[in-house]
């Protein structure tokens, strides 16, 4: 039986190793939490590496460690399920001159809201300051950018093996108005998306016109 949130690194010689990744929202992390997940990682002889969704991974542990190593850092797992939402990339916008808007603030709603949350599909979520967002923000399933006018939501968006850049679902919001519409946006996604198609998929399915429509009918937008 595999262990609970952790994910298979390497099979080497009938030896399997697995990695672990607590949720740091943001990429934002105490001088304690700091502290506690070197202490956790030199106890089991752990590879501490800097992910690109703003985390810090604990690879190359023995599958007997991984509970122990949950229940010492006292942290919640960044991925918690297969389809789910896995984590809000953040810029720093509150520490950034070229902000536009203060955007960390809505990242850190918006992932208290949403990290984990079951979905059709894993979901990403990307929120910038400004329209240089640095944050790959064209590319994350939902998006968020600020800018001078207000707050752009974008939708659609993926890496990988099929990439596309998001769809301009609406502009120049206040902050408000974006906690709404996201919220619109997540509900209609659950109830119509189909298990296992990517939010940019769905949206190609139904048409981004009766998408938008049907996102927008509700909000006063």
């Amino acid at each position: 039986m595999e262990p609970k949130h952790a994910v298979l690194q390497k099979v080497r010689n009938g030896k399997r190793t697995y990695g672990v990744t607590p949720h740091i929202p943001g990429g934002f992390i105490t001088s304690k939490q700091l502290i506690k997940i070197a202490e956790v990682a030199q106890k089991y002889k752990g590879i501490l590496k800097m992910t690109s969704g703003q985390r810090i991974a604990i690879l190359g542990l023995d599958a007997d460690d991984v509970s122990k190593v949950w229940e010492e850092l006292g942290m919640e797992p960044a991925v918690k399920s297969l389809n789910s939402v896995k984590n809000v990339h953040m810029c720093p916008a509150a520490f950034c001159k070229r902000a536009k808007q203060n955007s960390l603030q809505i990242g850190m709603i918006l992932d208290k809201r949403y990290h984990g949350m079951q979905m059709p599909c894993r979901t990403k979520i990307g929120v910038a300051g400004c329209k240089n967002a640095c944050t790959s923000v064209y590319s994350r399933d939902l998006g968020v950018i600020g800018h001078i006018d207000g707050y752009m939501i974008v939708a659609g968006g993926s890496g990988g093996f099929t990439p596309r850049v998001a769809d301009i679902i609406a502009d120049n919001l206040t902050q408000d108005q974006v906690f709404t519409l996201v919220d619109n946006l997540m509900e209609y996604y659950k109830a119509n998306g189909n298990m296992g198609e990517k939010l940019g998929d769905f949206i190609l399915r139904i048409g981004l016109v009766k998408f938008k429509t049907d996102i927008l009918l509700t909000c006063n937008i």
